[in-house]
């Protein structure tokens, strides 16, 4: 693709088709000749390593739950990266924002999509490819709410029969496992850490990092002091107003505190997206008897 195609495609990089922004440059949304519409991210200079790691990441690989690569651009000293546009956005907007409401369905749907796009890269057949910062802002919402991790950037491919790679400690503050901070080693047991913080701001719609305080406090803590002998549902999301299967909460949340946990205890993706539908099934079991409470009353009545 040509430099002329991404300004074509963005009117010139027109500050009206700015959606975002992340580390290695701004996104902007464009339409292509084609009339396909996508999100073009402009790479800035210096971060040439992040674009060439973004392009050999993606270019050949598919699924259904990650941002897909429709191509890119280098040349003139300008490096660009073309995607499929996401039109909700990312997940980030929609917890945090005060006009905003996710349902508890869309979580559960948004949290196994994410799991899944993870279990997929965690299971890659030529070694395991390790995100390294998986975070609310990385995981875009399609049309019907679909997950789609992209951003990869920081990711790590861990070869077939090696446990780790060795690298300088990356990602985002408040997701980065506290095992790889000190010990340097990129392995899948991250990302789940990671995931674990993003499904705890699913249950809860608080940020991963509560900087009201003094001294910041992370989620991860948070979660423990709010809950010793506490009740569980007390860290729903208010926002969820109630309208939810407590049985189907409790089985994401003890699945979160174990993705937190010490590396040895933590699941595997696999055993996560399990959980997960899991908790769908549940939820939707709950739906079907409330249904049918409510026409056997109005029946009655």
């Amino acid at each position: 693709m040509s430099v002329k195609e991404i300004y074509a495609a963005t009117n010139n990089l027109n500050a009206l088709n700015f959606i975002g922004q992340g580390i290695a440059g701004k996104v902007y949304k464009g339409v292509l000749s084609n009339g396909c519409h996508v999100a073009i991210k402009h790479i800035k200079d210096g971060y040439a390593e992040t674009f060439m790691r973004e392009v050999t990441s993606l270019c050949h690989i598919r699924h259904p739950n990650l941002v897909a690569l429709q191509g890119y651009c280098e040349e003139e000293d300008e490096c660009f990266l073309v995607y499929e546009l996401c039109t909700n956005g990312n997940l980030s907007e929609w917890l945090f924002a005060k006009d905003k409401t996710l349902s508890w369905t869309h979580r559960l749907e948004i949290a196994i999509g994410s799991a899944c796009g993870l279990w997929f890269l965690h299971t890659y057949p030529e070694g395991c490819i390790v995100h390294r910062d998986v975070k609310p802002t990385n995981i875009l919402l399609g049309a019907d709410f679909e997950a789609k991790l992209s951003d990869f950037g920081l990711s790590k491919v861990v070869d077939l029969g090696v446990s780790y790679v060795s690298s300088e400690v990356r990602g985002t503050f408040g997701y980065v496992d506290p095992e790889y901070r000190q010990n340097h080693r990129v392995n899948a047991a991250g990302d789940v850490y990671s995931f674990g913080v993003v499904l705890l701001q699913l249950l809860s719609g608080k940020r991963a990092i509560n900087l009201n305080l003094r001294r910041p406090m992370p989620l991860s803590k948070m979660i423990r002091i709010l809950t010793e002998g506490g009740i569980i549902s007390d860290f729903a999301d208010p926002k969820l107003g109630g309208e939810y299967s407590m049985e189907a909460f409790e089985v994401c949340f003890k699945l979160a505190l174990s993705c937190i946990a010490h590396k040895q205890q933590r699941p595997t993706m696999g055993q996560v997206v399990s959980s997960l539908e899991k908790a769908m099934e549940i939820s939707n079991k709950a739906v079907e008897i409330s249904t049918s409470t409510e026409t056997y009353s109005l029946t009655v009545s």
